[in-house]
């Protein structure tokens, strides 16, 4: 056992320190440094690392001695990054995947190739995120700003047990900024080119002896990096605004702390619109129409330097969060009590284009998908509502490798409420004689690509969810501590769907059904789970200790309701499953810190898209596709390579694979074993260095960083087991660089960026049609400036 653990960490010593890869995020020295410590210091590594804490347990901890495997973003990594959003940041942790959705609402994180795509409204994430201790019902409320953030912890693998909340495959935990001790203000303002901004400002400090509070204002816009030449208008920017206030009450003689935190945001964007990477025969002759020669021997030609769409309606997603959340903590003797109450309200609309084009309805012959085009035009606002409340209970003691036990117990309730309303505009069609027994009972009736048509679903979904759950460590001997975990829960889901032809006759159109397919559907559902976590962690040494457990992940059970949903589809989608395996070894000295797992999870009744033929038009639905796996190898590491040269990173290495393959009812299937899951790239990673100089008068930080990421499918393979071309994405490379300027005293701070220096263009997300892709902001080489400016 001791020589294949010596391999593993010869092997990933080799691969952080020598070889291409290098990191995730990580760790990072900054970590330990006061929060508006300047950037020249000198470091004594032997303390610093050991004092690097995490709240990935729900209390503050060792990152050394957690026994998981955790991705830190600290505050100065992400401050570093100049990321806008999520998207922008998530090529820093190796394990993590985004897909862009036509909205954020849509949009979904993936952990080790694990993650829940779906326009569903009755359906959870696999990936679960917490902002300040709450869950959030739909990771997408948290992808827009990236602002006040004190540190990003990413776990991988079921976290149920700790969370209290369904997590499958792992959780994203944000933490925002506390109130500081002292009085400190600052307004940092960024600039980029193509008229890209961000301002934000904040405020903090004591009010009195025992309270304090802290304001933090956002200000940020961009126009956008696609030019739309039919309307002369750039698109896929953005318009927030935000706020985060928070009021922290401290009793030191009664032990006792009570804080709110208020949020609210607001976004408009011109997001997230398509491009036309493979040739689509809508645009032909058009300024934006793509320079690609389309699927050639198989392989896709994508266009990744095509910035321009021909669309005739705008496509936006308006965005508004308002968040409450009440803390209240409680000190013991041999205890902490700490209860959580929150309320959310998210406001998503989705204006979408449908036809990618401004040639759709324009011809007044029936449509035929060759020659005369149709139009579709979708607005879809809704509305969530959540509330929250969690209490937990944890021993004081954590350390049981020298002082005992340790244990945590937890009760959870989650309530969410969503409304939503869709309604399809597109022209009448009648290709297959949808309408012909309409227009024979009306004879001076047509169908033609500009007679638009329009049906409209109101939606509604209601989730309930509670649990009970623990865990903690059981001192066995000296050195080794047990590690148990246990939980409880229960899941009720309940949907109404009602779908309504407007039009006058209740003709049928390009993805409307006709009168005769209206609906008035509902259904509930509700399951018991019980999740079991057994493993054990040992001190090889002062500087090193492995560990290793198994655990069991749990999605709850859902529905595939969405705009087009039929009779034949109110069938229950049963609870997605997991058991998940982890070895993981961690080692720090006075220069070098290393986290690495080997894991292998096991999925079943993994609820993703899933190709269906039924109906005689392949599309896509939420479904208990199969039984899937991952696995494969992760380290972290932060190296200090001098007393001002700093180094960190991370790798993954990661095959998720189909083993069993659901084939839909009445279909013929070929077998998919070991075929890809989307979205997991093979290989990720991402180095990145600081350099610090202190000259008379001025303090200079220079920090670049690489990341990679292997190319990957973006859907599931059809009925047949094949893979579409187009859906594959190819691999890319993004270097980023900065230089920071800070003079008197760290009162002003200058910064010069540079992002995607090598202008390696790229695609993250393919949408389907056979020739849509989303291109990112960070698909090409731009710069900017950022002057921050500090107040005592």
């Amino acid at each position: 056992m001791l020589t294949y653990l010596y391999l593993m960490i010869s092997f990933i010593l080799f691969s952080c320190l020598y070889a291409p890869y290098g990191n995730s995020s990580s760790l990072s020295f900054a970590e330990s440094q006061a929060p508006e410590a300047s950037i020249h210091h000198q470091k004594n590594e032997a303390s610093a690392l050991e004092t690097i804490t995490v709240t990935a347990q729900k209390q503050e901890q060792n990152l050394l001695e957690v026994p998981l495997a955790i991705t830190l973003l600290n505050r100065e990594q992400i401050d570093t990054a100049y990321a806008a959003n999520v998207e922008q940041l998530q090529s820093l942790v190796p394990s993590l995947s985004f897909r862009k959705g036509n909205t954020t609402r849509n949009s979904a994180l993936t952990l080790r190739g694990i993650g829940t795509i779906s326009f569903s409204i009755a359906a959870e994430p696999s990936v679960s995120t917490v902002v300040d201790g709450v869950v959030l019902g739909r990771s997408g409320q948290a992808f827009s700003g990236l602002y006040d953030i004190e540190r990003i912890e990413v776990l991988r693998g079921p976290q149920g047990t700790l969370f209290g909340k369904n997590a499958s495959a792992g959780v994203v935990n944000i933490l925002t900024r506390e109130p500081d001790d002292e009085f400190t203000a600052s307004i940092t303002t960024s600039y980029f080119q193509q008229d890209e901004y961000r301002v934000n400002a904040r405020l903090s400090g004591p009010l009195s002896d025992s309270l304090s509070g802290s304001l933090s204002l956002l200000r940020a816009g961009f126009d956008g990096h696609l030019n739309n030449v039919y309307t002369r208008e750039r698109a896929d920017g953005y318009n927030h605004l935000g706020a985060r206030a928070v009021l922290r009450y401290q009793d030191d003689k009664h032990r006792r702390e009570l804080k709110f935190i208020f949020e609210y945001f607001d976004a408009d964007d011109t997001c997230c619109t398509d491009i036309e990477g493979l040739p689509s025969g809508f645009n032909t002759g058009s300024e934006a129409a793509p320079d690609s020669r389309g699927i050639v021997d198989g392989v896709a030609d994508i266009d990744l330097g095509q910035r321009k769409i021909d669309h005739d309606f705008t496509t936006k997603t308006l965005d508004k969060t308002s968040a409450l959340s009440f803390h209240f903590q409680q000190d013991y003797a041999k205890h902490h009590f700490h209860a959580i109450s929150a309320y959310r309200r998210w406001e998503n609309t989705e204006i979408r284009e449908g036809d990618f084009s401004s040639t759709g309805g324009k011809t007044a012959q029936p449509v035929d998908f060759s020659s005369v085009f149709y139009q579709m035009h979708d607005i879809g606002p809704q509305q969530w509502q959540q509330f929250s409340q969690e209490f937990r209970l944890s021993s004081v003691n954590h350390d049981p490798d020298n002082n005992g036990n340790s244990y945590q117990l937890g009760a959870f309730f989650w309530y969410q409420d969503v409304d939503r309303n869709f309604t399809r505009f597109a022209s009448c069609q009648n290709d297959k004689g949808q309408n012909q027994d309409i227009l024979q009972q009306n004879p001076n009736l047509t169908c033609l690509a500009t007679e638009i048509v329009d049906a409209r679903a109101d939606m509604d979904s209601k989730f309930i969810n509670y649990a009970l759950y623990g865990g903690g460590e059981y001192l066995l001997r000296e050195n080794l501590p047990l590690l148990y975990g246990l939980r409880f829960g229960h899941d009720k889901i309940s949907y109404h769907h009602k779908r309504v032809n407007n039009d006058p006759w209740g003709r049928a159109g390009v993805g409307v059904q006709g009168r005769s397919s209206d609906t008035r559907l509902s259904g509930e559902t509700r399951d018991n789970k019980l999740s079991i976590k057994l493993g054990a962690r040992y001190r090889l040494s002062g500087s090193s200790q492995i560990y290793g457990h198994w655990s069991q992940g749990y999605k709850g059970p859902g529905f595939n309701v969405y705009y087009n949903m039929k009779p034949t589809e109110t069938g229950v989608i049963d609870a997605e499953q997991s058991d998940a395996f982890e070895l993981g070894f961690k080692y720090n000295n006075n220069h070098l810190l290393l986290t690495s797992a080997l894991f292998y999870s096991r999925f079943t009744g993994f609820q993703a898209n899933n190709f269906d033929c039924s109906t005689g038009v392949c599309i896509t639905r939420l479904t208990n596709a199969g039984d899937v796996s991952t696995r494969g190898i992760e380290a972290d590491f932060f190296w200090q390579a001098g007393d001002n040269l700093e180094f960190y990173g991370g790798v993954s290495l990661v095959q998720a694979r189909i083993d069993k393959f659901n084939c839909p009812l009445g279909q013929a299937c070929s077998a998919r074993s070991g075929l890809e899951v989307p979205f997991s790239p093979d290989r990720k990673y991402s180095i990145a260095a600081n350099y610090y100089l202190a000259t008379e008068g001025v303090q200079i930080k220079i920090n670049t960083s690489y990341s990679y990421t292997d190319e990957q499918y973006a859907e599931l393979p059809d009925n047949e087991g094949i893979f579409a071309p187009a859906s594959l994405l190819p691999s890319y490379g993004l270097w980023n660089a900065a230089i920071e300027f800070s003079f008197a005293d760290d009162k002003y701070r200058l910064s010069l960026i540079g992002k995607n220096l090598a202008d390696n263009s790229y695609t993250n997300t393919y949408s389907g049609s056979g020739f849509r892709y989303k291109i990112p902001r960070n698909a090409d080489r731009y710069f900017g400036l950022s002057l921050q400016v500090n107040f005592e």
